[in-house]
């Protein structure tokens, strides 16, 4: 993980439970004792810990649930992961979770059940914290390893990097709430026709702005790819003013402030398999497949570009032919 930092907060000096530092040395986490609540601001801020327990019993409750308070209040530590030591009465309990804690472990509970909850917490955190806040997709670290694993696996497989074009301009000429819904139309469009054709062999993560991976089989490219871009020339011009929908371009400045046509909205894709090249790191497949986004961008409106290049000694120059579905998909 990237936080390997375990933080206990204890207001009076408390040594952590023999339960969490046996929970913390298992997962390779280092316990760091905290006695005040600037000292726990300060260290999650540097860098956010793995999580935060506070030691929520006796005459440290109230300044360890007003820490935890604290910490959850603002919105850069707000996702750390924190649990509540408490006592097993209901109400001690009420108040821990009130104090914004996400889990709590009553004294005496069992010590397998202990570790857990806050094994089960960390599931919980991790999921929340790799997805995009606007369309709860999966993020880069999960799109890399979702990468590694069919690699692994020996799957062939097909990366697909989706971008948007033309998007800033739409941005700047309308809002960028206007443009969040472009991105989460997007978003809807790759999910339903990625799960729509191939269930749970289908992957989509979301890296950020405009930008997408969605993970297919090697032979559903041509039916999830057409699609896509279909779906998306159909829907794209009713995010625009009945103006510029029926002129097909409105006029925006570029970065010098020179008056431009600017076209609607287009979706470029680019694709890469392993049907002919061999890869051994999520990195590579990444790699070409920005590559290969970044052709299908120089081509005019919606399209996909399929790399068909395969490893050889005397590989031949590249070659660009009009894919099986015209108009649409182009093979590099």
């Amino acid at each position: 993980m990237a936080h390997s930092i375990a933080i206990f907060f204890t207001p009076d000096g408390s040594e952590p439970p023999i339960v969490v530092r046996a929970w913390s040395d298992a997962r390779s986490l280092t316990m760091v004792v905290v006695r005040s609540a600037d000292d726990l601001m300060a260290r999650a801020l540097r860098g956010r810990p793995r999580l935060v327990v506070f030691d929520a019993q006796g005459l440290a409750r109230a300044a360890s649930l007003e820490a935890c308070t604290r910490l959850k209040r603002d919105s850069y530590t707000g996702i750390v992961p924190a649990v509540a030591l408490t006592t097993a009465h209901d109400m001690e309990i009420g108040h821990a979770f009130d104090a914004g804690s996400d889990e709590v472990v009553p004294v005496g509970m069992p010590d397998a059940e202990s570790m857990q909850r806050l094994d089960v917490l960390l599931r919980r955190s991790d999921r929340d914290t790799f997805v995009h806040p606007s369309t709860r997709l999966p993020g880069t670290d999960q799109i890399e390893a979702e990468i590694a694993r069919r690699i692994a696996a020996g799957a062939t497989l097909a990366v697909c990097y989706a971008d948007l074009d033309h998007f800033k301009e739409f941005n700047d000429r309308y809002s960028y709430y206007d443009g969040d819904r472009v991105i989460r139309i997007l978003a809807k469009i790759l999910h339903d026709v990625v799960k729509g054709y191939c269930g749970e062999a289908g992957f989509v993560g979301h890296i950020g702005g405009d930008d997408f991976i969605f993970i297919v089989p090697a032979t559903a490219v041509s039916d999830t790819c057409g699609e896509v871009i279909s779906i998306f020339d159909a829907l794209v011009p009713y995010q625009y003013s009945e103006q510029d929908r029926r002129a097909g371009y409105f006029f925006g400045k570029d970065r010098r402030g020179q008056l431009h046509r600017v076209p609607l909205m287009t979706v470029s894709i680019g694709v890469v398999t392993n049907e002919r090249r061999q890869f051994t790191q999520a990195s590579q497949m990444s790699e070409l497949a920005t590559e290969m986004k970044s052709y299908a961008k120089t081509l005019s409106g919606s399209v996909y570009t399929v790399d068909r290049r395969q490893d050889a000694v005397n590989e031949h120059p590249l070659v660009v032919t009009r894919a099986d579905v015209a108009g649409i998909g182009e093979d590099r």
